[in-house]
């Protein structure tokens, strides 16, 4: 390992969402600024790569920013396509959507989440209707444990419809902030 790594924080330019974090030495840098495609040093390959170059998914460079010690750095990106290696959007992405991310391809003996996604979108949108309902019943007459227990069993199921549609999760997070402008 060399010595001049950095941490290279790389964020997507028109959300603002952290999308990973990698490592950078002066090399994987000066490709970085000269290609305009993010390229980082793997630490367990001891080699430079580049962000994409077996996924398709590639990190367009928008701007770099080096910190005030310069042991640190911003790489503002637009990406082609997903950018954690499970496929979602970011690396950072939350407990529960990568646990059904990683529940998906177990047998449906063993997981809700296989066996619901293989009953496909009509079942899991029924069971959305019956915890938006359940949710409902509970905050107007239940315990506040009870509405937090309906609200996850809902927010589950709604985590589950958008897999089933093949939509991530940020794509909410993204309009909901298109409203907000």
């Amino acid at each position: 390992m060399t010595d001049d790594l950095r941490a290279a924080i790389v964020q997507d330019d028109a959300t603002g969402r952290v999308l990973m974090m990698g490592w950078m030495d002066d090399e994987a840098l000066a490709l970085t600024r000269s290609s305009g495609l993010a390229t980082f040093y793997s630490r367990s390959r001891q080699k430079l790569w580049v962000k994409g170059e077996t996924s398709g998914n590639s990190l367009h460079v928008s701007e770099i920013i080096l910190d005030c010690d310069e042991d640190a750095v911003l790489v503002k990106v637009h990406p082609d396509g997903p950018v954690c290696h499970d496929g979602s959007t970011s690396c950072f992405t939350p407990w529960l959507w990568r646990r059904i991310l990683q529940r998906e391809e177990a047998s449906t003996h063993d997981s809700y989440v296989a066996r619901s996604l293989r009953e496909g979108t009509p079942f899991i949108a029924r069971k959305v209707g019956e915890e938006a309902v359940e949710l409902a019943v509970a905050s107007l007459s239940e315990t506040d444990e009870r509405v937090v227990s309906e609200a996850a069993d809902l927010w589950f199921h709604v985590l589950l419809l958008l897999r089933s549609r093949g939509l991530d999760p940020a794509a909410v997070e993204d309009e909901l902030r298109r409203r907000d402008k």
